[in-house]
């Protein structure tokens, strides 16, 4: 007869057991904190009162804030950023869905490497893609002008758009679009009124991390953009090479907290773990 474990063997097994756990929760805590306490800094910082960054800050200001209102430059870069947004998101957005519909629907050679090559500005360093818009803005006249940039910006968006819509295309029964059709509507009705309100997640996925990619790309905004076209990014990366102040720790908190409502915007719609 197979003898019962002991009461001691099982009570240790219970201890090894929690203070393995404690353990993970530990490593966890420590991630956590690890990327976490770069933001805290850069929040408490902004708000500092003295001429210069300081952790933790002597007092509480809103000076800083102030300032990028009243400076000229900051309000020109920032619209600069915000005009490229509304005029990336809404293309890539059309242009990403059609093409994540097609190659999720269609069967044709060469589907997957049409696939890869729409994807390849996620794994190309931006620099090199930079280098390359900027010879080729060069000799067509782009480089400085907002189109320029727009489509240096559409060219890294895009294969967000079509990553987070592929998802969703690709698990759409298409036997509903079947019976829409069957049912006498035809292909352009049926892909408006079945098809997209199916992909809205994927879209609405797609159209955040667009805007927000955009909102924050320095690289080729870097190599093609010009005096009277600066972006906030690139306006944070020439302000930080001859001064650093407050202020940038500002601007800083305007993006992280785009960032944070882009998340929650993604996770109330989608959930983060169908997209990333």
């Amino acid at each position: 007869m197979a003898r019962l474990p002991s009461a001691g063997a099982s009570s240790g097994r219970r201890r090894r057991f929690s203070w393995l756990t404690a353990l993970v929760w530990l490593a966890g805590g420590l991630v956590y904190l690890f990327l976490i306490l770069p933001v805290f800094v850069i929040v408490l910082s902004a708000f500092s009162p003295e001429a210069y960054p300081q952790f933790p800050p002597a007092g509480f200001s809103l000076k800083w804030f102030s300032a990028l209102l009243g400076s000229r430059e900051w309000l020109d870069a920032l619209w600069i950023s915000v005009l490229l947004l509304i005029i990336v998101t809404p293309v890539t957005v059309v242009l990403g869905t059609l093409a994540a519909y097609a190659i999720a629907r269609l069967d044709f050679r060469g589907r997957q490497a049409l696939q890869s090559f729409m994807l390849s500005p996620l794994m190309i360093p931006q620099v090199v893609l930079g280098i390359g818009l900027l010879y080729v803005f060069t000799s067509t006249g782009l480089v400085g002008s907002l189109t320029g940039l727009a489509i240096g910006h559409v060219i890294v968006a895009f294969p967000y758009v079509i990553r987070s819509v592929g998802v969703s295309a690709a698990n759409l029964d298409p036997r509903l679009e079947q019976a829409s059709m069957s049912l006498g509507a035809g292909r352009v009705r049926t892909f408006f009124r079945i098809t997209l309100p199916l992909l809205k997640p994927g879209i609405i996925a797609g159209a955040v991390f667009s805007a927000v990619t955009s909102f924050g790309e320095v690289s080729i905004s870097l190599f093609v953009s010009a005096p009277s076209t600066v972006t906030i990014p690139v306006r944070i990366f020439n302000y930080i090479d001859q001064t650093f102040d407050p202020a940038v720790n500002a601007v800083s908190v305007i993006f992280i907290l785009l960032a944070v409502i882009a998340l929650m915007m993604i996770e109330k719609v989608i959930g983060l773990t169908k997209v990333m």
